[in-house]
């Protein structure tokens, strides 16, 4: 089976071409640590990933193996195959520089938006074009009054999620730099992915969440 493997280092992003029919496995590396995905059209870079219409399709702000994550053509870009974890977050924007500035007075931390630009730029994919990201291992929790909530992954190491490509795409993931509240366990640590044309028989455990 003909396959890579990326990592994306503690607190930082890698940008990644996947074609239609291949397989993403996000593989939590060291357990607890959140990593924000997004992913355009490779042919169109006006159509991404987009969490509104997602949650819109499947009538949930969650999701689980067999459901698609659709585009903002309201078109599917990418099937749920297997899930080891079954807990993730499709509601929270991407950290910025000034969540970090505002909220923690830290200048210069590094973030998600940043983290998924460095390489998305390449492609000319700018700031204002980044789509809104989904947070894999992310436990973001709505509370019985409606209230969000951000704590720390249920994730363990080797958990994962795997992804079918249906249409080719330019994706980047982030391991999320928090450091200062929960939400990574105030560790950060690495991300690993690996990108074929099936996956390991390793990773077909399925969580049905």
């Amino acid at each position: 089976m003909c396959q890579s493997t990326l990592t994306v280092p503690a607190g930082h992003g890698k940008t990644f071409r996947v074609n239609k029919g291949q397989f993403i496995t996000v593989i939590d590396a060291e357990g607890q640590q959140a990593a924000d995905f997004v992913a355009v059209n490779a042919d169109d870079l006006n159509e991404k990933l987009s969490p509104v219409h997602t949650r819109q399709h499947l009538r949930s702000l969650f999701f689980k193996p067999g459901d698609a994550l659709w585009s903002s053509e309201n078109r599917p870009m990418l099937r749920i195959v297997a899930d080891t974890i079954g807990i993730h977050d499709a509601n929270v924007p991407a950290c910025d520089r000034t969540r970090y500035s505002i909220d923690f007075g830290v200048e210069g931390h590094r973030n998600c938006v940043d983290n998924l630009l460095e390489g998305m730029n390449a492609h000319g994919v700018t700031y204002f074009s980044l789509p809104e990201p989904f947070n894999l291992f992310q436990n973001g929790p709505v509370t019985a009054d409606g209230r969000m909530e951000v704590t720390d992954p249920n994730s363990k190491a080797g958990d994962h999620i795997v992804f079918e490509a249906l249409c080719d795409l330019i994706c980047a993931v982030s391991s999320c730099p928090q450091d200062i509240i929960p939400g990574n366990g105030l560790q950060v640590t690495p991300i690993e992915i690996k990108i074929g044309n099936g996956y390991d028989e390793e990773v077909r455990h399925v969580v049905n969440a």
